[in-house]
């Protein structure tokens, strides 16, 4: 019996945000490249929690990780 992890988009943003710090993907590119960070089995579930919330697949990252705030 395999366990399948509960996505929320809370948790789909901070996934997202941690790979773009860790720069093994770009703020530019579509949310779908969330997928291949993501077991594949688990993949429909995101994507219907990210549509739920009002993203599409095209949307780009930073349109899901809220924006940096920069201080001088």
């Amino acid at each position: 019996m395999s366990v399948k992890t509960i996505y929320s988009v809370g948790i789909i943003k901070q996934k997202a945000k941690e790979l773009v710090s860790k720069g093994l993907i770009s703020r530019q590119q579509p949310i779908y490249t969330l997928c291949n960070f993501i077991p594949a089995g688990e993949w429909h579930t995101i994507e219907i929690e990210l549509e739920f919330n009002g993203y599409l697949l095209r949307d780009h990252i930073i349109d899901l990780i809220q924006p940096e705030t920069w201080e001088d």
